[in-house]
């Protein structure tokens, strides 16, 4: 499974091919038009979120509600599109036309490196592509994984743990109850004592024109022992997360299981025993090592976060340099989030819904779903009898 993502910020579409995934899954629009919906939510988001209303249309791959084993190709329409038309036109507009030169780059965006990196004098030709409004299309993929997923038993949750130093107490709840809980939290966390203190801080940083981070965690249940593989560096699925996780724009860190926290602690309280029952097969008595040892799935629940840096346009903007004149300004303005963690944890759970179907789809036959659903019924019996 692969796929390639397309588009602008404020180009006409944002567009998605995927190819690998098996014929004859059953594929609901209406459930990645839900996921589009629950990106655009969240406590500190800007005015954009009023503009786009983002729902996707299938244009290949699938036929009558079913993959086909074709590519399947996605489109989001940037509805904001309208009034950008010339500014970001693909055939050459007159010299007095609005272009909308950008050359005053933004700290902590890809302003400035990429202009240098592909020699571009107008800096919107970078932003315009390095922007979050990517995660749109990468939303959509994940979606698509997700209900590849579902046909295995295997859920795929997510919550904020953490939003400008405010840290919420992690409370374990059945999965479905999980999602219950942080899909009615505006900050979609489950501790309600740090809701209060989240939107607080959220509504701070907005008066005071700046803008805060946090940890987003994600939880996958139901994948079965072996996904990922020990025998080589790029197929170890503990690495192909956490590089999923860094590709999106403003994160900046990853652990996994208990991740940082296992330099502090003596090896007895790192590791995971390993335990065995008739009923259930091999277990472990704790998820310290986040569902993954060497490389691979343990069966118990997989458990990632990631941290995302504040965004980095301010109301109170930095000082930067213009690449014209070399004289310092305050860098300008392009979007008006102070707060995008609980968008970015909905993010965080497509990418990895992405990587969980990617392995699955490598460890068993991926060419039709019938055909994977009998191996995986195989494999589980296998490993309960091991």
């Amino acid at each position: 499974m692969r796929y390639l993502t397309a588009g602008e910020s404020h180009g006409p579409q944002l567009t998605a091919i995927i190819e690998g995934i098996p014929s004859n899954l059953p594929i609901s629009i209406e459930k990645i038009n839900e996921q589009l919906a629950r990106r655009q939510k969240g406590h500190g988001r800007g005015r954009r979120m009023q503009i786009e209303k983002d729902t996707v249309q299938v244009l290949s791959g699938v036929r009558h509600g079913l993959t086909t084993g074709a590519p399947i190709t996605l489109v989001v329409e940037n509805k904001d599109w309208t009034h950008w038309q010339t500014i970001m036109s693909p055939t050459p507009v007159d010299e007095g036309e609005d272009r909308r030169r950008v050359s005053r780059p933004r700290p902590g965006h890809a302003d400035l490196n990429g202009a240098i990196k592909y020699h571009q004098r107008d800096m919107r030709n970078i932003l315009e592509r390095s922007s979050a409004r990517e995660t749109t299309i990468r939303v959509a993929v994940g979606a698509v994984a997700r209900q590849l997923l579902e046909q295995f038993g295997i859920k795929v949750a997510g919550q904020v743990l953490e939003i400008g130093g405010v840290k919420a107490e992690r409370i374990d709840l059945p999965l479905d109850e999980l999602i219950a809980v942080t899909e009615a939290s505006p900050v979609r966390c489950v501790d309600k004592e740090a809701e209060a203190k989240m939107i607080a801080a959220i509504d701070k940083a907005k008066e005071e024109g700046d803008s805060i981070g946090g940890v987003v965690e994600v939880i996958v249940e139901g994948v079965p022992i072996g996904l990922g593989s020990h025998v080589q560096w790029d197929r170890k699925l503990d690495g192909r997360l956490a590089q999923a996780v860094m590709s999106i724009q403003a994160f900046k860190g990853v652990e996994i299981g208990i991740g940082f926290t296992a330099a502090e602690l003596p090896g007895s309280q790192v590791h995971d025993e390993i335990t065995w029952q008739a009923e259930t097969g091999y277990r472990r008595r704790t998820n310290r090592a986040g569902g993954l040892e060497g490389g691979m799935t343990t069966g118990m629940p997989v458990v990632v976060r990631g941290v995302m840096k504040p965004i980095p346009t301010l109301y109170k903007p930095l000082m930067s340099v213009d690449i014209d004149s070399k004289e310092p300004f305050s860098a300008s303005i392009e979007r008006s989030d102070s707060c995008a963690v609980p968008a970015a944890g909905v993010v965080a759970e497509a990418v990895v819904a992405w990587e969980i179907a990617r392995a699955l789809c490598e460890k068993f036959d991926s060419d039709s779903l019938d055909d994977m659903l009998e191996n995986v019924q195989k494999y589980r019996e296998y490993t309960e009898r091991f």
